[in-house]
């Protein structure tokens, strides 16, 4: 995967957090889930990718500031662990935040590992995969971690709209799953990735019907959103939309130097970029170890 191309206009890259990266492992980056992808991008794995210091100079080419690097568990083991998430985290403080994941087949345990990731590790969030589970949102066994996300003031994010990998799609619906899941826990900030594609408009309908339900735009490239969700974010969905990569399926810099064509005004961009994610994660104005 070739994730350096030409520089973004100078214009593209005011203050900018990128709300879903992985910093991949040999294991996540070659794994055969994601083959479907690679072949849709036609790009081979590319063990590169799994230096950290290549993801920073990605960000620096397209002037992300802050990335929120996620971990992967499943239901064979994990793919990215919390501790490999943390580890970049230290070596480049200030640049980094760790979003946690959690085993669901050990509810207690995940709870336990969420407290640790937060409270020691200084994490900004959890995420968890349903199509990898094969578990909607609104199953029990998530309902632990959604307690302690809300205990622990963090944001629980989560995969909406179809899979890229050859996974169901059905748990990526956000009605009535994420609907319900908003309903039982009114106090949890919960942000959809993948925009929800080809569901968009209810997940607009949920971040407009929820004061804490929110949309990231990770895995499109701004010239392919939806034109109802464009229109969202020039109206009154701008503070709902969080700007993502899904890094390193799609290069930071094609993602920043494409948000011109949104057309969005000074506020709503500035939204997009920076002010949404900085609400949302309550992130301070650099990020590094705690």
């Amino acid at each position: 995967m070739d994730v350096m191309t030409a520089e973004p206009e100078e214009s593209a890259v005011p203050r900018v957090i990128d709300v879903w990266m992985q910093q991949p492992t040999a294991q996540f980056i070659g794994h055969e889930m994601f083959a479907t992808l690679r072949r849709w991008m036609k790009r081979e794995a590319d063990e590169r990718l799994t230096d950290l210091s290549v993801t920073v100079a990605a960000m620096d080419q397209a002037g992300v500031d802050i990335g929120l690097l996620s971990a992967w568990c499943s239901p064979q083991g994990w793919l990215i662990t919390n501790d490999d998430v943390a580890a970049a985290v230290r070596r480049f403080p200030g640049r980094f935040a760790g979003i946690a994941s959690a085993d669901l087949s050990r509810p207690m345990d995940a709870v336990r590992e969420l407290r640790r990731c937060v409270e020691q590790l200084g994490f900004k969030g959890l995420r968890i995969v349903p199509w990898l589970w094969n578990l909607p949102p609104d199953d029990r066994r998530y309902y632990p971690l959604y307690a302690a996300c809300v205990d622990l003031d963090v944001p629980f994010c989560l995969q909406v709209g179809h899979t890229g990998p050859l996974y169901p799609s059905e748990f990526g619906r956000p009605i009535p799953y994420v609907d319900r899941v908003a309903l039982d826990f009114p106090e949890l900030r919960i942000v959809g990735g993948h925009i929800g594609f080809p569901w968009t408009s209810e997940m607009i309908a949920l971040a407009t019907k929820y004061p804490h339900v929110y949309i990231d735009t990770s895995a499109y490239v701004p010239t392919r959103y939806p034109r109802e969700l464009v229109d969202y974010m020039r109206g009154h969905g701008r503070q709902k939309v969080l700007f993502g990569t899904n890094y390193p399926m799609l290069s930071p810099v094609r993602c920043v130097s494409e948000v011109d064509s949104l057309q969005l005004d000074v506020d709503q961009r500035s939204d997009f970029l920076w002010g949404n994610a900085a609400r949302v994660f309550k992130l301070p104005a650099s990020v590094g170890p705690p």
